[in-house]
C-alpha cells in the first residue's frame, strides 16, 4: 500500500459540516455515499472485500463500482464493468426467492445453489433497482452527484492509506477516490458522534 504523500484530517461535531466539506474536497471526482443516514459501511469489512476479491478476480482493476453492502454476514454489489458490447451492469450478491425477485430486465449469469447470484443488465438503472430491491438499501453506498463511479484500482490503491489514519471504530459515510488523491468521511460510533474527513493523495 503506498505511503500518501499528502494527509489532511478534519473533525466535525455536525453531519451537514462533515458533508458539506466532504463534497467541496471530491469536486467532480467519483464518489460513494451513504444511501441512509443511520448506517454507513463497515470498515474493515470494505478493506478485506477489496483485497479478497482482487486476489479471486471477482472485481477487475477497471471495474467502476457503482453500489455496494458490506456487512460481516453477507456482501452485493452493482458494477459497471467493459465488455465486447459496450459497457454493461453486474449485480453480484445473495440468491434469492425468484418469487419474491424479477430480474426480467437483465440476464442471469449464474445462481449458485449455496446463495450467491449474478444478473447482468443493460442499464444502470435497472441493475440498481434490483440492488436496492435485494439489499433494502440499509447499510449500502451508492455513486451519486458524480459524472462517473469509482474505478476499483484507484479504491484499492487508497483506501488502505486512508484506513491507517483511523481514530478507532467508525461507520464509512462517503468517499472519493481519483488517481492522484482520495478523501472519505467517516462517522464515530461512540455516544457523542462525531465525523472524521481523511484525505490523502500524491506530492504536487
Amino acid at each position: 500500500m503506498p505511503t500518501p504523500g499528502t494527509l489532511s484530517i478534519r473533525t466535525f461535531v455536525e453531519r451537514a459540516e462533515g458533508l458539506a466539506h466532504f463534497i467541496l474536497r471530491a469536486g467532480e471526482a467519483p464518489r460513494l455515499i451513504a444511501f441512509d443516514d443511520v448506517a454507513g459501511c463497515p470498515v474493515e469489512t470494505a478493506l478485506a472485500a477489496l483485497e479478497w476479491t482482487g486476489a479471486v478476480g471477482i472485481l477487475l482493476d477497471d471495474d467502476q463500482v457503482q453500489a455496494a453492502r458490506l456487512t460481516s454476514d453477507t456482501a452485493a454489489a452493482v458494477v459497471e464493468r467493459k465488455s465486447a458490447n459496450g459497457r454493461i451492469f453486474v449485480y453480484l450478491g445473495p440468491r434469492l426467492d425468484p418469487l419474491q425477485m424479477d430480474a426480467s430486465e437483465g440476464q442471469v449469469l449464474f445462481a449458485d445453489p449455496v446463495g450467491v447470484k449474478a444478473v447482468e443488465f443493460q442499464q444502470r438503472s435497472h441493475a440498481l433497482a434490483y440492488f436496492l430491491r435485494a439489499t433494502s438499501g440499509a447499510g449500502s453506498m451508492l455513486s451519486l452527484m458524480g459524472r462517473r463511479a469509482p474505478e476499483i484500482r484507484h479504491m484499492r490503491r487508497w483506501f488502505g492509506a486512508i484506513f491507517q489514519e483511523l481514530d478507532g471504530p467508525r461507520q464509512l459515510v462517503g468517499a472519493w477516490f481519483a488517481a492522484s488523491a482520495a478523501g472519505a468521511l467517516f462517522a464515530g460510533v461512540e455516544p457523542e458522534i462525531s465525523y472524521r474527513y481523511i484525505e490523502v493523495g500524491t506530492e504536487s
